[in-house]
Parts: structure tokens; sequence; C-alpha cells
């Protein structure tokens, strides 16, 4: 094995290290342009990134169960009442009891809550949207398959 070859932890095979850096380097960059659109979506609204997509889960379920919500948003159950306690303390959304099994709870969005989703911008930002959407339709799914297999990769750990 020369020094343009790392060594695969699982078997006896290797790869250009070029590549494994330059997979660091595009992860390093989206994580940073995650982070800052993060920051400019908190300046501009006053919500972290976990809590507009609960927001959003709200908006497009309807009222919803946290489970619900946790599944929309690939978030536990315990992250998704933390939101929801912070959201509800705000008065952007209610929650209430079912009438039939006072076990399930179910929240909605408030008018303020309802004001919030129209009004905060997106995740990513109008520019990434656009750009995103002038490409082709295969390439953006080629994409997005390939960040779902990258993620699924990096979920093993």
């Amino acid at each position: 094995m020369d020094e343009h070859q790392t060594l695969n932890a699982r078997r006896d095979e290797t790869f250009p290290t070029g590549e494994l850096r330059g997979l660091m380097k595009s992860i390093r960059r989206v994580v940073r342009a995650t982070d800052l659109q993060s920051r400019a979506l908190a300046r501009a609204s006053g919500l972290t990134t976990p809590q507009l997509v609960v927001l959003m889960g709200v908006a497009e379920l309807g009222e919803v169960t946290t489970n619900a919500l946790s599944h929309y948003a690939d978030l536990s159950p315990a992250t998704v009442v933390t939101i929801l306690d912070n959201l509800e303390s705000r008065a952007i959304v209610e929650r209430y009891r079912s009438t039939t099994d006072r076990r399930i709870v179910y929240t909605r969005l408030t008018e303020k809550g309802r004001d919030m989703v129209t009004n905060t911008p997106g995740f990513f930002g109008v520019d990434f949207v656009t750009r995103f959407a002038d490409l082709p339709e295969k390439r953006r799914r080629a994409i997005l398959a390939g960040l779902e297999e990258l993620a699924g990769l990096m979920g093993r750990a």
C-alpha cells in the first residue's frame, strides 16, 4: 500500500486517500452551509431548524400526534415533545387531549403559528432552492439518492 491509498477497516482492500479527503471536505462544506443557513433562519424567525421542521410538520399534517410528528421530522419523540413544549410556551402551537382516548395528545397551529409558517424563510434559502429547481429532474433525483445513501452509511456507526 502506498501513501496515496488508505486501508479499508473491514477488508484488505484499499482506495485512494484523495477520495476520503474529498468526501470529508464536501461533508464539511455541507455542514458549514447548513449551520450558516440555520443561523440565518434563527435571526429571521426566532426558530431553530428542528423547530421549523416540527412546525412545518404540524402545518402539513394538520392536527397531529407527537408520534406522527416524530416520524415526519425524523426526530425522537422525546425531542419532539421538548420542541413542542417550547413552541407551545410561545403560543405558536397548542396541544389538547383526544376526547375519545385521553392518552392521545394532538398538536395544532395557533394563529401566530400559521403566520410564522407563512412568513418564515425556508430551510435552504431562495438561492439554493432556485439553483436546485433549475437542475434536470434526473439530476435532482440522483443527488437525493446519493445523500440518502450517504446518510445511511454514516448512520451505521
